[in-house]
Order: structure tokens, then C-alpha cells, then sequence
């Protein structure tokens, strides 16, 4: 069945008309909508890096803040969107720096729990870059918890994932932090 196909289903069974004048394109614009939505299935974030790395004797911080992103809940396949921030120290290797923003896009651009996101963009740098350590924070509205069930629009999910010297010295860690406007 295409994803046209189960909308016009969707429709009909909610009582409205997919036959009507404002939702007669309504299916073919959201399996659009979703092949953008979820367009982090199709890219390959080895692919993205691969001509991005550079050897180079740096061992100081590098940070990429405020990240924007946007993916779907897994569970109600509702908008949850935010910023990312991530670090990392290198260990002999960088990335360029437009790769960063593009691993988070991968990743995020697929269904997910923020929790998960914010564990694969870490793995993945320290699996590509093998750098001292990575330190991976996403902080997020979800519009499953602001549009249903508990209804609190205003509340915010905050993650991390720390790997290597983030999660071993705590004076990295809160270096990282106060980088991104975080207290430790």
C-alpha cells in the first residue's frame, strides 16, 4: 500500500472527505512531507564525512552550538525539535565544519526518541574521528507531550551523551558546558 493510499485510508476513517477541494493533494503532499520528514534513512553519514576529514595536531575543544533540528517521535510520530550542541577533542583527526550540523540532520531525520539521537550522533563521531572525547546536548520541545496526553507546552527535554574525556574529567565537561551556556 503507498503512503497516498493509507492517508486517503486515514481520512475516511476519521469521517472527512479526501475528495473535497482543500484535501484532494493532501496525500500526495504528506508522503512528501514524510520522504523529507524521514530523509535521514536514505544518507549515509560515513558518506557525508567522507571527504571531510583532515589530519591535523589540534587537542584543544571544538564546539558546534546551537544546532537547529527537527525529527518525529517514534510514538505518536509528532514533531519534536530543538538545538543540538557538540563537541569534541581531537585526537590527530578533524571533521569539516559544516559535517557536524549534517551528522545531526541524519540523525534526527528519522523517527527517534531524543534520548537515541543524541547516543548515535556521539557514537558515530567517536567511532569516524576516534578523538579523545565527544559531548553531544540536545534540548527539545515535543509536540506529543504539548498537543496530547499531559499537555505542557512550555516543558522541555534536555539529553546528553558524553564520551571519553567528557565523561571522565569533570573540569571538560563543565568547559563543554559553560561553552554551550549550560551550568554543570
Amino acid at each position: 500500500m503507498s503512503v497516498e493510499t493509507a492517508i486517503r485510508e486515514i481520512l475516511i476513517k476519521i469521517g472527512e472527505d479526501p475528495e473535497r477541494e482543500g484535501l484532494r493533494d493532501t496525500p500526495d503532499r504528506m508522503a512528501r512531507m514524510f520522504g523529507e520528514l524521514t530523509a535521514g534513512y536514505a544518507a549515509s553519514p560515513e558518506e557525508i564525512i567522507r571527504e571531510a576529514l583532515f589530519h591535523i595536531k589540534y587537542d584543544e575543544m571544538v564546539v558546534v552550538k546551537d544546532i537547529e533540528f527537527y525529527s518525529l517521535c517514534e510514538h505518536h510520530m509528532l514533531p519534536f525539535f530543538g538545538n543540538c550542541s557538540v563537541g569534541y577533542i581531537p585526537n590527530g583527526k578533524i571533521v569539516g565544519l559544516s559535517k557536524i550540523p549534517r551528522i545531526v540532520e541524519v540523525f534526527s531525520r528519522r523517527l527517534q526518541v531524543q534520548e537515541r539521537m543524541t547516543a548515535q550522533i556521539a557514537d558515530f563521531l567517536m567511532d569516524e574521528l576516534h578523538p579523545l572525547g565527544v559531548a553531544v546536548v540536545a534540548e527539545a520541545k515535543h509536540l506529543c507531550m504539548a498537543m496530547r496526553g499531559i499537555m505542557k507546552a512550555d516543558a522541555s527535554m534536555l539529553t546528553s551523551s558524553m564520551r571519553g574525556a567528557f565523561k571522565k574529567d569533570e573540569r571538560t565537561r563543565a568547559e563543554f558546558l559553560s561553552f554551550i551556556g549550560k551550568k554543570a
